[in-house]
């Protein structure tokens, strides 16, 4: 541990705003040594100098320039994830990219005593910036989109989505702690794409969605009924349905959906209405 600290001590390069990867790899490699004086010293230099990069570009979505702010740290902290046309890494786990996404959406964590998931309610885990990534890059989001997240928690995909796409993105959130924090969070940036509601999947307005994401936020009875409203919508227009988790195996069992590979509930899985 000595030997690492005093490279890392000495490495004054470490500290220049474009290391933000190589800042972020040192600090999960600090973390292995907690309330240790000279690694804790270390730990606050190097978040400091991620604290500045974040501001930067959260002055820049401010601005007006969300893509021009975020993308280049995306392709600087994101270098291990696919490029058009791969397969994302699976899983739940969480990596750089969510580190950088969470440094600068700054949600604010709601006390858990305020959260109490109903009877088949999923309790919130939110997506990892890979995956959200992957489906935005499967489902090419343009102006004429609206982008809705039943079940959107903090707000990560819907924010991230309306940074990076001229989508009209709509969070659906029944916890009014998690919706109160995702619309501080779009407020402070300035974002004016994105709304955040607090209802109940089963009673929201879907009738513009184009894109519909689940990240198994509930079961049984209540993912029937959406399935259900979800159907009813698409004998007006085309739907896509991107899932994530347990949710996508029911999904991929309604008869008026098509799936090109066989779906996996650690991916992004895409639906489209058939014809």
């Amino acid at each position: 541990m000595d030997r690492l600290l005093a490279q890392l001590e000495a490495d004054s390069s470490l500290f220049e705003p474009a290391q933000l990867r190589r800042r972020l790899d040192a600090l999960d490699w600090l973390d292995a040594y907690p309330h240790e004086p000279r690694a804790d010293a270390m730990r606050g230099r190097l978040e400091a100098a991620n604290a500045a990069v974040y501001e930067d570009i959260r002055s820049g979505i401010r601005r007006g320039s969300p893509r021009d702010a975020l993308l280049p740290w995306i392709e600087c902290c994101g270098n291990d994830t696919p490029s058009a046309g791969e397969t994302e890494p699976a899983g739940l786990h969480y990596d750089c990219l969510d580190e950088l996404i969470g440094g600068v959406l700054q949600l604010r964590e709601p006390d858990s005593a305020q959260i109490h998931p109903a009877p088949e309610m999923v309790f919130y885990q939110p997506t990892p910036a890979r995956h959200i990534l992957h489906m935005l890059r499967l489902c090419t989001l343009t102006q004429a989109d609206t982008l809705i997240d039943l079940g959107s928690g903090l707000g990560h995909v819907p924010i991230l989505a309306s940074l990076l796409t001229d989508a009209k993105c709509i969070g659906i959130e029944l916890e009014p702690a998690y919706i109160a924090t995702a619309r501080e969070c779009a407020q402070s940036l300035g974002l004016s794409r994105v709304t955040l509601l607090q209802q109940d999947a089963r009673e929201a307005d879907l009738s513009a969605a184009t894109v519909i994401y689940l990240y198994t936020p509930f079961t049984g009875s209540i993912l029937e009924a959406v399935l259900h409203k979800l159907c009813e919508q698409s004998a007006h227009r085309a739907l896509r349905i991107c899932t994530f988790g347990p949710c996508t195996l029911t999904v991929a069992q309604e008869p008026w959906l098509a799936l090109d590979a066989t779906p996996a509930a650690d991916r992004i899985a895409l639906f489209r209405t058939r014809d």
